[in-house]
């Protein structure tokens, strides 16, 4: 009987405290989660937005607190799911305190209604408790919304090259888009590029069996030849009356020839009233011939000459010579525009410094007065040849 006591008494004591335990995990948080300054449950979260929702907890649990914890949420919309998760931490008891948590609200439905009731699920695990809870959450599509499915281009691409764009758009409103246009453009370099998509049914219009709630399209763009080489931002925008949506890609272009005109040397140094010679290579590195013209500013004491009009084969350069002046001293700058067309190419600044007097001027003052010592001494000699000798005095024989 005895023995019967102790048994019933300890199944008594570990009932009590697996249901303690039980209750001590249910129990053991409590939290609440705001969409903004609303409750979830009370909110209305839109398809294919992004949210913040700010997840509340207070750690009820009776040790002093918990370690390696994590708090998880996760969306279920029947067709997709997502879910967002915390770093481990440590939680005190009694501690009140808050996380927020970014989630992409799916925009597809298990049943494809306008309206869509999906479960908000938020654990919150550590190392001596584990507690969970749900929320009722309402999710509507937008009246008017393009989802932009997938933008396809090459990573990398020439300069001077011509490259496609290819996008797949999907309407995810729950009414019908009309008129849609897509542009794809890249801002730095001052291109872009825009064709109509036409109309984009909703999902719920099945009156039209043709009629389609996605489209695909390619848009062609060309990259300019002078174009610097590096990472551009590439833009995607779909827009109708009623809505747009923008998506960034990057793309990198590459140049082996980001200059049209080469300069070997920008600074000339001469005498007063001396020419400056400058080279300058013009590259054309495109499929075509191309016919350049070149313009010089001059300034009010400087002045420049040289090949107004060029043609440049096709993926070749040609060497030009400028030549500038000045009659006094001083430095001078002054700029060389290329233009293709009525199109300006490239501008380059060129700098002539003037000193002193010319030294082909002293050359010539040098000689000039070597050639008058010359003919000094050439009469000089000739006086001296033309004068006659003495006459040798005679002197007879003598003899001892």
């Amino acid at each position: 009987m005895n023995a019967k006591n102790v048994m019933v008494s300890l199944l008594t004591i570990v009932s009590v405290l697996f249901l303690a335990t039980s209750v001590s995990a249910s129990d053991s948080y409590h939290v609440f989660v705001l969409d903004g300054h609303h409750s979830v449950e009370q909110a209305t979260l839109t398809a294919g937005e992004t949210v913040e929702l700010e997840v509340w907890y207070t750690a009820n649990f009776a040790e002093d607190f918990d370690r390696d914890v994590t708090i998880e949420v996760e969306l279920d919309a029947g067709k997709e799911e997502v879910k967002a998760v915390s770093g481990s931490m440590v939680i005190e008891s009694g501690k009140q305190d808050s996380f927020i948590f970014t989630l992409k609200i799916p925009h597809e439905f298990a049943d494809d209604e306008v309206n869509h009731d999906a479960t908000l699920t938020v654990e919150i695990d550590g190392e001596n408790h584990k507690y969970t809870k749900e929320f009722n959450v309402n999710i509507q599509k937008p009246q008017y919304s393009a989802e932009v499915k997938s933008v396809t281009t090459s990573q990398s691409v020439d300069a001077g090259e011509v490259f496609p764009v290819d996008i797949v758009l999907k309407n995810i409103g729950y009414l019908d888009l009309n008129d849609v246009y897509v542009t794809a453009k890249i801002s730095a370099l001052n291109i872009e590029s825009t064709v109509y998509f036409e109309d984009l049914v909703s999902i719920e219009d099945d009156d039209d069996e043709d009629d389609e709630d996605s489209a695909s399209g390619r848009i062609m763009l060309e990259v300019p030849y002078g174009a610097e080489a590096g990472v551009y931002a590439l833009e995607v925008e779909v827009t109708n009356d009623d809505t747009t949506t923008t998506v960034v890609k990057q793309i990198v272009v590459k140049n082996d020839f980001a200059n049209t005109v080469i300069v070997s040397s920008h600074e000339k140094t001469v005498a007063t009233g001396e020419d400056a010679v400058y080279e300058l290579l013009i590259v054309n590195p495109t499929n075509n011939v191309k016919v350049y013209r070149l313009v010089s500013v001059d300034g009010s004491d400087v002045s420049t000459s040289g090949d107004a009009i060029i043609a440049v084969p096709a993926g070749s350069s040609k060497a030009v010579k400028i030549t500038a002046s000045a009659e006094t001293e001083g430095e001078y700058n002054f700029d060389v525009s290329v233009f293709s067309g009525e199109e300006l190419v490239e501008t380059v600044s060129l700098t002539l410094e003037a000193e002193g007097s010319s030294n082909a001027s002293l050359t010539v003052v040098l000689t000039i007065i070597l050639a008058i010592i010359f003919i000094v001494l050439l009469v000089v000699l000739i006086v001296l040849i033309g004068k006659k000798p003495a006459k040798a005095e005679e002197f007879g024989e003598s003899y001892y």
